[in-house]
């Protein structure tokens, strides 16, 4: 006999009617093989009293399980498990596994709902540690001050949404590479203080730069390509070239940025597919990459027939006089992909970033985007594009230069006062962090540990590090805090030290 008892079990206190409760653990029971096929199921009046509930709940439940084709009634005879049911040898229970000595592909205690039964390759490179503000202090990778973004502006400009043009058009389906409020207006913000000369027809919308990189990863690579990064670089942008199969490459970077003349040795050598440089404000380190070797790599890419992966993520922040163009506004070829965003200038919740090119790699980018996400948030994009329409953002971004001016002016000060014998560093001339070196006998990793400890958010800087080699460094984030909040977690660093 089936102990029905053992195995049925109403919860008369959930929100969860009795009857589903009921059927569902029929159907359980039948799936693992407990009950098999053709088996009889007690009558509703005996189930009833073995369960203690209502004989209607009973005749639900089973008419439920009916319905769904796993139990069949049989005139005269009663309810049944379904014939038509494929026969299901039952499980033994993990101990009767480990006694009978039966051998297993998988865990003995494997549990469904953290492993999958079915095997995929894991992609190591793919670790990485995901950032999340706590409202704690901190001294984070360069992040803006959010509560300096203009967030009574955009909610006007998203209440506008509502009240512009036809509600089928823009409650619809919209254009993959981006609203077209935003795009003309980034286009002509773009070669308003880039030097750049494009249309909107040469931009596309992404959530973020991370997704611009993939999908250009996507789309320029193939599996073997070269790809040159510097050696210390930017971990998501390495992460994305491996992951389409590239074979990627690091060449020396010094106190001028990439080390070109390394580049050209490396082009004599092999076919590169695309050389990736962060050329304002070099990640991690903050280095501004020379004008000569800003002309000489541009040069490289026309004979070599490279593409150039430009991240421009800070531009907007440069604090000596006005910042030096990018490769993109000087180049003649075509040669230039240019990729920002806004989650840096403004807040990361803010997910708009962009990628300018000619436009025959943005229709492709345009083309992969539709299968990966049909459109970017259109309500966004457009209160985003009435903010640079109205010059909110302009302002903005002036009054945010001053302030984190400021606050790089009070930490550099900070930093050479309270901590020179452990940090040696360089004052960026822009950006929102500041690239410190620490002593060597400190171990970064337990100063990370000791710092979050005692309430203060401060990366070790080991994914920094080139294979084989030990920077102990990392970047100190000076933006997002105040001077007040600077002056503690530096008294705070000091005093782990």
């Amino acid at each position: 006999m089936t102990p029905f008892t053992s195995l049925l079990s109403i919860d008369k206190l959930s929100a969860r009617p009795a009857f589903v409760q009921l059927s569902d653990q029929l159907v359980n029971l039948i799936r693992t093989g407990t009950l098999s096929v053709g088996q009889r199921i007690p009558g509703t009046r005996q189930m009833a009293g073995l369960l203690a509930i209502n004989r209607q709940t009973v005749v639900a439940g089973y008419d439920e399980a009916i319905a769904q084709g796993w139990l069949e009634t049989r005139p005269g005879s009663g309810t049944f498990v379904a014939g038509h049911l494929p026969d299901v040898q039952p499980q033994l229970l993990a101990i009767d596994k480990r006694e009978t000595g039966i051998q297993q592909n998988g865990p003995i205690d494997q549990d469904p709902s953290r492993q999958p039964g079915y095997t995929f390759v894991l992609r190591p490179y793919l670790a990485r540690p995901i950032l999340i503000n706590s409202g704690r202090l901190h001294l984070d990778d360069g992040f803006p001050d959010i509560r300096l973004a203009p967030l009574a502006e955009l909610g006007r400009a998203y209440r506008s949404y509502f009240r512009w043009g036809n509600p089928q058009q823009h409650f619809g389906y919209g254009d993959p590479k981006g609203h077209p409020l935003l795009r003309e207006q980034l286009s002509s913000y773009l070669n308003e203080t880039r030097g750049l000369h494009t249309t909107s027809d040469n931009v596309l919308i992404t959530r973020g730069s991370i997704m611009g990189l993939h999908l250009v990863s996507q789309v320029l690579l193939q599996a073997g390509d070269v790809v040159i990064t510097g050696e210390t670089t930017w971990a998501g942008a390495t992460m994305n070239f491996l992951n389409a199969g590239a074979r990627v490459l690091t060449v020396p970077v010094d106190a001028y940025g990439m080390d070109v003349d390394a580049l050209a040795a490396i082009a004599e050598k092999m076919l590169i597919r695309l050389v990736s440089v962060t050329p304002h404000h070099h990640y991690p380190t903050t280095v501004t990459l020379r004008s000569d070797r800003r002309i000489r790599l541009l040069q490289l890419a026309e004979q070599y027939g490279f593409a150039i992966l430009e991240d421009d993520y800070d531009y907007d922040f440069h604090y000596l006089s006005r910042p030096i163009l990018p490769l993109a506004s000087a180049d003649q070829q075509g040669m230039v992909v240019y990729i920002g965003s806004l989650t840096k200038s403004v807040a990361p919740a803010f997910r708009i970033g962009y990628v300018v090119a000619p436009t025959a790699l943005i229709d492709e980018l345009a083309r992969l985007r539709r299968i990966i996400d049909r459109q970017g948030d259109p309500m966004l994009e457009f209160a985003i594009g009435q903010l640079f329409k109205t010059g909110d953002l302009k302002r903005h971004f002036r009054k945010a230069l001053r302030i984190y001016h400021t606050r790089r002016d009070h930490f550099c000060k900070l930093l050479n006062t309270e901590l020179a014998n452990v940090i040696k560093f360089s004052k960026p001339d822009g950006g929102m962090a500041v690239w410190a070196l620490f002593d060597p006998a400190i171990d970064m990793e337990k100063l990370g540990k000791r710092a979050s400890q005692r309430g203060l958010d401060l990366a070790n800087g080991l994914m920094h590090n080139p294979p084989g080699q030990l920077l102990n460094g990392t970047r100190l984030g000076f933006a997002s805090s105040t001077e007040a909040e600077l002056d503690q977690s530096v008294a705070l660093l000091k005093k782990i030290l």
